[in-house]
């Protein structure tokens, strides 16, 4: 494991907005960077459970805003997709023999958008593990904001092997 892996509680420290991870040691487990990185924090983290919660606040200046669309902002479901996945790597690349590899999508399945997301919502990013082979794995998300779903999914990766990413 990486030295900023997290360990199986919830920072209790400040129990009102608890921290697992910042986002400088997210980036530290991902290759995402701004503008793509979509995960702010982990705040959850429970190894046996396998379980992660990560948070994403959506701000007015977020440059998909710009096109989608002017005057009525809505954050696009592919990109709550993609918070979830990213929240599911950070998990993946704290285990054992994952720490520098890539995961890639493999499927998107059972997906449902619910509520739509709009400048001021913080996104709350749950990914439960349901399988992690040594080059495949698969997970449930689900993305709310104030208890109320955005979207849900069932995502799935492959680790790629090093000679498909030169």
């Amino acid at each position: 494991m990486t030295d900023t892996a997290a360990t199986n509680t919830t920072n209790t420290t400040n129990p009102t907005n608890p921290t697992i991870l910042t986002t400088s040691q997210i980036q530290k487990l991902l290759p995402h960077r701004w503008p793509f990185l979509l995960v702010d924090r982990i705040v959850e983290y429970d190894q046996e459970a396998k379980r992660i919660v990560g948070l994403k606040s959506v701000t007015a200046t977020e440059w998909f805003f710009q096109g989608h669309f002017p005057g009525q902002p809505i954050m696009p479901g592919v990109l709550q997709i993609e918070a979830l996945a990213q929240t599911m790597g950070i998990f993946v690349a704290q285990q054992p023999g994952f720490g520098d590899r890539l995961g890639l999508f493999a499927a998107i399945d059972e997906c449902r958008f619910k509520r739509i997301v709009t400048p001021g919502d913080q996104l709350r990013l749950e990914v439960t593990m349901e399988r992690l082979g040594s080059k495949f794995g698969r997970g449930h998300g689900v993305a709310t904001v104030d208890g109320d779903v955005a979207c849900d999914a069932r995502l799935s990766f492959i680790i790629a092997p090093e000679s498909a990413l030169r």
